[in-house]
């Protein structure tokens, strides 16, 4: 059995329609987050798609869902901190960016407002119930673990920055998971990081990968 895995979608319905109907074998697919359209529009996507948050979402309509509101029938969001079964898989989920500032608020009281909306964050009441999860064999965050360098934009001679997070390799550490699956940086990159196999996914209109759901060996498939 097969699993797909897609990222960064900033609304891009067509590029997942269009890997999905590549593959009418796949019956299940993950996405690591940033899958709203800018004005804050959902796919429907034809198949289940298993996916956690971005800092790119529309997040009252996440509030709802949560809630008990009425989600696309395919669309299954991943809580941060819970995990859910996707076929013969268990996959847990951090999505969000981190913020230091606001990582030791409670996630019910992180302020938003139309123009900033800092529930794009996770906080460390998140990380911690993931980290007491038990059984995962994937796990999927938005942020990469260190590290994890990317081009500075200062000017001057090019610099890198390593724009990983620890609170995700901690994540990495203490759950020891088959699989770990990260976006947020728009380029495909193969690491080993806390001794487990993590990938970070390229937007959707690039690529996106095929997984093994015995194995957890996977392929990267170009758009």
């Amino acid at each position: 059995m097969l699993i797909g895995a897609i990222a960064d979608l900033h609304g891009n319905f067509e590029a997942m329609n269009r890997a999905m109907a590549m593959h009418p074998d796949v019956p299940l697919w993950l996405c690591v987050g940033d899958l709203a359209s800018s004005s804050g529009a959902y796919p429907d996507p034809p198949v289940p798609l298993y996916w956690i948050k971005g800092n790119n979402e529309q997040f009252d309509r996440i509030a709802d869902w949560e809630a008990g509101g009425n989600a696309p029938r395919n669309l299954h969001y991943i809580r941060n901190g819970t995990a859910a079964r996707v076929g013969p898989l268990v996959v847990a989920g951090v999505g969000g960016t981190y913020a230091p500032t606001w990582y030791d608020t409670p996630s019910t009281l992180l302020p938003h407002s139309p123009m900033d909306d800092k529930r794009r964050h996770f906080v460390r009441e998140e990380i911690e119930a993931c980290k007491r999860l038990e059984g995962v064999d994937v796990l999927m965050t938005h942020e990469a673990p260190r590290p994890f360098f990317v081009a500075g934009d200062r000017p001057g001679p090019p610099r890198r920055r390593d724009a990983g997070k620890p609170a995700i390799n901690d994540l990495l550490a203490t759950l020891r998971p088959r699989l770990h699956l990260c976006g947020h940086h728009h380029r495909f990159v193969e690491m080993d990081r806390e001794g487990v196999r993590s990938v970070c996914i390229d937007r959707i209109n690039r690529s996106y990968l095929l997984i093994d759901a015995a194995t957890l060996a996977y392929q990267k498939i170009d758009q």
